[in-house]
C-alpha cells in the first residue's frame, strides 16, 4: 500500500496574485478580497466599514472596465454609486440591499507545468493520493481522467473533494485506486475557534478508506495557514489551532478504537514550530520522514519545498504507531520541481521554472500488508 501527499498548487487555473514575484504584494491582494468579503457580508455597514470598503475598491481597482487581479460579481441592487460631479460612494446599508461578492482572477497554469505534474503522480503511483490546493473536485476528475490517461496512466478509481473555507480554489481532495474505496466521510469546515473564526483554511476531512483486504484506514489531509506575505502572530495562532484541533480530531480517532490513521499534507511550518507543537510532540503520530528506510533521493536535505533544505520542511505524512510499524520505505519525489543547481534530476520536459509541476516536493510511504 502506498500512500502519498502533493501540494500541486492548483492544476488547471491558479489566481493571478499567487503568481506574482513579489510575495508581499500577492498577500496585500489576496487579504484585501478577504476583507472586503467579511465587510459586506456584515448586516449593517457602519460609516467606518464604508470608508473601508471605498479603500479596498480603489486598491483592487474593482471600478475598472478590466481589474488586474479581482472581479467585482453583482447578482442584483448595489453597493456602490458613482455620481457625475464626485467621488464614490457606497449606496447599500447592509448585506439585505445587494447581492454580490469579490473573486480573485484565475490565469490558466502553462501546459507543460499541468503535464509535469501528471508525470509525477503517474511516477509515484500512489494507491491513496492526499492532493493539495486543488481547485475542486470536477478538476481532480478532468486531470485524472484526461492529463494521466493521455501520459499512458490509469485515471484514480474514486475522488472526492469536500469544497472547504478557502473561497479561492485551493481545497484538499483524495484519490484512490487499484481497489481502494472511499467509505465513511466527515467535514470541519464548521469547527471554530473561540474567537468565532473558523479554525481550518480550508478543511480538515476525515476520509475512511477501506483496502483490497478489507482493512479500514483514517486519512486526514490538511492544509495549514499560510506564511505567503507574511508570518506575523496571528497566522502562527492559526496554524497552532489547526495544529490543536487535529491532534484532537486524531485523539478521538484512537479513543474510538480506531489505529491505523494518517494525517497528511501542507502543515506550512517546521517541525520545531511552536504552531504544530501539539501536533507533532504531543501525540503519538510518527513523522515518515524519520524511519530508518526514509530516503530523500540524490540530495540529502529533506526539506519539501523549493531548495529542499531542512529548513523548508513544511509537507508532512505522519502515521499512527499501528502503520509506522508496517513502513517498508518512505520518501521525496523531486523530478517535478525545479532545481537551477541541479540538486536533483528533473524531468526532460522542466526545461525552466514555469514547468515545474509544483514548489512542493511528493512525499511517500510504502506500507506492509
Amino acid at each position: 500500500m502506498k500512500i502519498a501527499a502533493f501540494n500541486v498548487e492548483n492544476l488547471f487555473d491558479r489566481p493571478k496574485a499567487f503568481n506574482l514575484d513579489d510575495q508581499a504584494k500577492g498577500s496585500a491582494i489576496t487579504d484585501a478580497v478577504a476583507e472586503i468579503n467579511m465587510l459586506v457580508n456584515k448586516d449593517e455597514y457602519s460609516a467606518a466599514d464604508k470608508a473601508r470598503m471605498l479603500d479596498l475598491i480603489r486598491q483592487l481597482q474593482l471600478t475598472s472596465p478590466n481589474p488586474p487581479f479581482a472581479i467585482f460579481r453583482k447578482i442584483r441592487g448595489a453597493l456602490w454609486k458613482k455620481p457625475k460631479n464626485g467621488p464614490l460612494v457606497i449606496v447599500a446599508e447592509g448585506r439585505a440591499d445587494w447581492v454580490g461578492w469579490v473573486e480573485l482572477k484565475t490565469e490558466h497554469n502553462n501546459a507543460t507545468a499541468v503535464m509535469n505534474t501528471g508525470r509525477v503522480i503517474k511516477a509515484v503511483g500512489a494507491d491513496i493520493l492526499a492532493v493539495i490546493e486543488a481547485e475542486d473536485r470536477v478538476a481532480l476528475k478532468q486531470f485524472s481522467e484526461q492529463v494521466l490517461l493521455k501520459l499512458g496512466g490509469d485515471p484514480y478509481d474514486e475522488i472526492m473533494l469536500i469544497d472547504g473555507n478557502d473561497d479561492r480554489g485551493i481545497d484538499v481532495g483524495l484519490m484512490v485506486t487499484n481497489g481502494y474505496s472511499v467509505g465513511l466521510m466527515r467535514s470541519h469546515i464548521a469547527d471554530m475557534m473561540p474567537n468565532g473564526q473558523r479554525v481550518f483554511s480550508r478543511d480538515c476531512p476525515e476520509y475512511e478508506v477501506i483496502t483490497p483486504t478489507g482493512e479500514r484506514i483514517w486519512i486526514l489531509p490538511n492544509h495549514f495557514k499560510s506564511k505567503f506575505g507574511g508570518n506575523d502572530q496571528s497566522s502562527v495562532n492559526k496554524r497552532a489551532a489547526q495544529a490543536q484541533r487535529t491532534a484532537e480530531i486524531y485523539e478521538r480517532l484512537r479513543g474510538e478504537g480506531q489505529d491505523k490513521i494518517v494525517v497528511l499534507g501542507d502543515l506550512n511550518d517546521t517541525p520545531d514550530s511552536v504552531a504544530l507543537k501539539r501536533l507533532l510532540q504531543q501525540t503519538d503520530l510518527k513523522d515518515v520522514s524519520e524511519h530508518s528506510d526514509f530516503s530523500p533521493g540524490t540530495f540529502q536535505g529533506i526539506g519539501t519545498f523549493g531548495t529542499g533544505n531542512n529548513a523548508n520542511k513544511i509537507d508532512y505524512l505522519l502515521l499512527s504507531p499501528a502503520l509506522f510499524a508496517r513502513v517498508k520505505s518512505a520518501g521525496l519525489f523531486r523530478m517535478g520541481v525545479w532545481t537551477a543547481s541541479g540538486r536533483w534530476p528533473m524531468f526532460p520536459e522542466l526545461e525552466k521554472p514555469i514547468h515545474a509541476a509544483s514548489d512542493h516536493h511528493l512525499i511517500w510511504v510504502e506500507i506492509a500488508d
